[in-house]
């Protein structure tokens, strides 16, 4: 079952597919989502807002607080027990809250859920061991680690081969260029997030 959250960020451009899913909206992110997809439950401490959306909230919950609004709607996605999350509204606008919006992506990985953040610009996911990249030609790919060294054990359909290691503050694994539609990257130790741009399939 999947999961989707709606974050108050840059609004996302595109459609979104809810479709079987569960959809759960987050304060703000209900100004540019209402109309654009179904919202099954909308969570917050809704000071991002100035009104109550629809439909209304089970709780509100104060504004100070020890959990984001994304956390709180990430623990109750996970409790309903989907396997897949995609975010969107999760970049821009506040550099903080994305850099927290990161570790919601590997709070779900962690747990052993599939998530992704999806921009218009963009798709960015946490990732361990083989990674397979499809109808992807062209697109640029960034690799960065996520909290310590990783070790690239091979890679397939990239431009550029990675070192054997990929130390945690390098810029080493930005701007990958695939150049076939598929391409491949395993990492061997450690855990990674990487960067699509000029986004296809993942």
């Amino acid at each position: 079952m999947k999961g989707i959250l709606l974050l108050n960020g840059d609004p996302f451009e595109g459609e979104i597919d809810d479709g079987g899913a569960i959809v759960y909206c987050c304060d703000g992110a209900y100004g540019w989502a209402k109309g654009r997809v179904r919202i099954d439950k909308n969570v917050g401490d809704f000071d991002s807002l100035a009104y109550i959306p629809d439909p209304p909230p089970e709780k509100i919950y104060p504004s100070e607080k020890d959990f984001t609004d994304g956390e709180i709607a990430l623990s109750a996605l996970l409790k309903a027990g989907v396997d897949e999350i995609e975010i969107y509204g999760g970049a821009g606008r506040r550099e903080d809250h994305f850099l927290g919006n990161l570790h919601l992506l590997y709070s779900a990985h962690k747990r052993g859920v599939a998530a992704k953040m999806i921009t218009s610009r963009s798709v960015i996911f946490p990732a361990g061991g083989k990674v397979t990249l499809n109808n992807l030609k062209g697109a640029t790919i960034s690799v960065l680690p996520f909290g310590g060294d990783v070790h690239i054990m091979g890679s397939t359909g990239l431009k550029y081969p990675y070192p054997e290691k990929l130390a945690y503050g390098s810029c080493r694994g930005i701007s990958n260029v695939a150049i076939s539609d598929c391409a491949e990257v395993e990492t061997g130790g450690g855990e990674v997030v990487l960067i699509i741009i000029n986004r296809g399939e993942v």
